[in-house]
């Protein structure tokens, strides 16, 4: 069973200046007990995350992977393990087809992984990340960590009605809770 995780507000803090080195990345609290639960529990779990500053200079692939590091790190030390980290470095304007909303991540993750996405919970504050999600028959879940508070309120008031039902959980933590729960009972 896959469950896909954004990273930047999903797991850590998010900055609008960019999480540019392991010294301003700070996990969410909760959020690394939350992915060792969810690999105890016999999830694969995987991050998809856009880092367009790396495609802006802002940061270098030396500092990405240092904050990945720490957190494949801080996860194996409560007991669990990430089956891959999935990164864009691309600008919006590179028009790429890893950038969330499009597919191309989870796409990665599927190949790399064999494993399908369909069903898939994607958790994601953005609503990018719930489209990326969508496309690939996942299933969308929105908390309310980062810009998920944002999020909501723009897919609540966006007039469509294509959100009513989207499942929303305070934070990563309650969502692994969920997660894991539904799947105790079926």
């Amino acid at each position: 069973m896959l469950v896909i995780l954004d990273r930047d507000g999903v797991i850590n803090e998010d900055s609008d200046a960019f999480v540019k080195s392991l010294a301003e990345w700070h996990p969410l609290p909760g959020s690394i007990e939350a992915i060792a639960r969810l690999s105890r529990s016999g999830f694969s779990v995987a991050v998809a995350t856009n880092q367009s500053g790396l495609g802006r200079g802002l940061f270098g692939l030396d500092d990405l992977e240092a904050i990945h590091e720490r957190l494949n790190e801080l996860v194996e030390a409560a007991g669990g393990q990430i089956a891959g980290i999935f990164y864009c470095p691309h600008t919006p304007e590179d028009n790429c087809d890893c950038r969330k909303p499009k597919a191309g991540l989870i796409d990665a993750i599927e190949r790399e992984l064999e494993q399908t996405a369909r069903g898939a919970w994607l958790i994601g504050d953005s609503k990018r990340d719930l489209q990326a999600g969508q496309s690939k028959g996942c299933v969308p879940v929105l908390v309310l960590t980062g810009k998920g508070a944002a999020t909501q309120t723009q897919l609540t008031t966006d007039g469509s009605g294509k959100w009513q039902g989207l499942r929303v959980y305070d934070n990563l933590a309650a969502a692994a809770d969920a997660l894991i729960n539904s799947v105790g009972e079926s």
